[in-house]
């Protein structure tokens, strides 16, 4: 059974929060915490690179032992450490450390004193108030451990978009083999770019005679068959992600597409404009009576109830039919819009490449300009530059820049929001940098008033350009701050300053709906994607596609444009 990257991901990550459990080595559990992010980023499988011979140490993180462990992982599934691991501490106590406020030393007391290892007892203990009985816990905490799970509850069993394409783009190819298919492409949720999938659905259109339904059964992946006929199949692979897979015909391939990528609410609004007209609409086509008269292609079933075609991104029934029936749909931003990224990361910090390495790659993916936007000193956990760094890789930036051709890098800082609103630099140093990204990464559950009135603040500083991951959240694991954005979003517009769209999966951080906002307030978002290696620049693709379904066009984003704008438009935000 082929072993993608997210499996291998995933075992580091479980050795990591195992041996923190246990108490191990601190650089030994980043080890494999790098890793596994490095795993997760990379554009391309690391078994394709065992085939080919390749050496996996030439990866960021990755030294003789990981890259043995890989092999292992690759050719057995699984690691024996691991298992060892398994028998010293529960593998169920790493689901614990997900849930916000709960690190090593609160799960190693939850075990020890309550006998807790899984979210159902420790939901069981919460409910009967145990929790705030324990020395470090209180009633607050518990409180917040009921929450997280709640929300933790609320996600089922969906898993991130990046996690989802592994695996979706692996199968479609694998799929697109069999004879007789002309098309097969994933549609649902993973079709709109939602930030997470709870299944593939996918279509394929294919000769009467075609295996496909059979090839899809024996998919070495495949760990379940649920059901199977002679047009459908649903199967659930290893991984748990379930697959549902339609062979329609060609002529109705396109109303198929629509009514299997949604919305609900989108496909139901669309069959009320036909039901006007005397139409029926469903997956096998458009129909005036008993006759076919679309279904072939979307936009022939968009164009049967009057509209042009409706991108996948916007179809939630948020006003995207009424805009195309005005005539208003937006011309969404796409990748190849981006001219660069302002925010990125290297070794000087917490990132996997040098200022040259990240340099380079940058180039080769045509951008004109790069933002090197390391920590500042308050984000110890990832060596956060003081002034003399800082200022040393001002004068390393500018040397390079010398040397380079065909793009630019600009000199930046990822600088921390303190609690009282201050940034965590001063302003004569942060005068000399290009600009000046603003980011909360303590003190994430203040009060809604007290965190808003903090951003606030640091936005009226006279060197802020751009709020980082505006509300803090990581994906699945860690809740949203409570903050007012409506209000972030108006004090940017006046400020004249601008907001991130964190395209990293775990962020993907502004919401969509946000972006929405923003753009109606006139305020530019960035849509960058926190590298922290070279192959994250990958995940601007997820950025692009969240910012698509926040409506945002070409001009709505701040970095689509040349250098010498870009340049102007963050000297406007400096105040005296």
């Amino acid at each position: 059974m082929p072993v993608h990257n997210a499996d291998i991901a995933a075992i580091f990550d479980e050795i990591a929060d195992l041996l923190e459990i246990a108490g191990d080595n601190p650089f030994r559990i980043r080890a494999y915490r790098n890793a596994a992010r490095t795993l997760r980023d990379l554009g391309h499988e690391v078994s394709s690179m065992l085939e080919r011979g390749e050496n996996l140490t030439a990866l960021p993180g990755i030294g003789e032992d990981l890259a043995a462990k890989i092999q292992e992982i690759v050719e057995t599934g699984t690691t024996p450490l691991l298992g060892k691991l398994r028998k010293k501490v529960p593998p169920t106590l790493t689901e614990l450390l997900h849930l916000p406020g709960l690190g090593p030393k609160r799960v190693r007391t939850l075990y020890h004193e309550l006998d807790v290892h899984t979210l159902e007892q420790l939901h069981r203990a919460a409910l009967d108030g145990r929790i705030r009985t324990l020395p470090g816990f209180g009633e607050k905490t518990e409180r917040q451990i009921l929450q997280a799970i709640e929300a933790r509850a609320r996600l089922g069993g969906r898993c991130k978009l990046a996690v989802a394409a592994q695996y979706a783009d692996a199968l479609v190819a694998y799929l697109k083999q069999a004879p007789g298919v002309k098309h097969a492409v994933v549609a649902g949720s993973y079709r709109r770019a939602k930030e997470t999938v709870g299944d593939l659905d996918i279509l394929v259109t294919a000769r009467p005679e075609s295996p496909v339904i059979d090839r899809l059964v024996a998919y070495n992946e495949v760990a379940e068959v649920t059901a199977k006929g002679e047009t459908r199949a649903s199967v659930r692979l290893a991984s748990g992600l379930q697959v549902d897979l339609r062979v329609v015909p060609e002529d109705s391939y396109g109303a198929a597409l629509h009514y299997f990528t949604g919305s609900k609410a989108h496909n139901i609004a669309i069959r009320e404009l036909g039901q006007h007209r005397g139409l029926k609409i469903n997956e096998y086509g458009v129909f005036k009576g008993n006759r076919r008269i679309a279904g072939e292609s979307e936009e022939s079933v968009f164009r049967a109830v009057g509209l042009p075609f409706i991108p996948p991104e916007l179809r939630e029934n948020r006003g995207e039919i009424e805009a195309a029936q005005a005539g208003t749909l937006p011309k969404l931003v796409e990748l190849s819009d981006l001219r660069g990224d302002l925010h990125a990361h290297t070794k000087a910090t917490d990132g996997r490449n040098s200022l040259r390495e990240m340099a380079l790659a940058a180039r080769e993916r045509g951008f004109e300009y790069l933002a090197i936007t390391e920590h500042s000193k308050h984000v110890t956990v990832a060596h956060g530059l003081d002034v003399p760094r800082l200022l040393a890789q001002i004068d390393e930036i500018d040397r390079l820049n010398a040397q380079l051709s065909g793009m630019t890098l600009l000199k930046g800082i990822e600088v921390d929001i303190l609690e009282d609103g201050r940034l965590d630099l001063p302003d004569d140093v942060l005068g000399r940098l290009d600009l000046v990204i603003g980011a909360v990464h303590s003190r994430l559950h203040l009060p809604r008033s007290k965190q808003t009135e903090r951003i606030l603040r640091a936005m009226d500083r006279p060197y802020f350009h751009i709020l980082a991951h505006p509300t803090g959240r990581l994906i699945q694991e860690r809740e949203p701050y409570d903050v007012d954005i409506p209000r972030i979003i108006r004090q940017a517009r006046q400020r004249g300053c601008f907001l991130e769209l964190n395209a990293h999966p775990e962020r993907m951080d502004l919401l969509d709906t946000y972006c929405q906002l923003a753009k109606e307030e006139g305020v530019l978002i960035s849509i960058n994607s926190d590298a922290h290696s070279v192959v994250d620049f990958d995940n601007l693709r997820f950025g692009v596609g969240q910012a698509r379904r926040g409506w945002l066009e070409k001009d709505d984003v701040l970095n689509t444009r040349p250098l010498h704008i870009l340049r102007a438009l963050l000297r406007g935000c400096r105040r005296s």
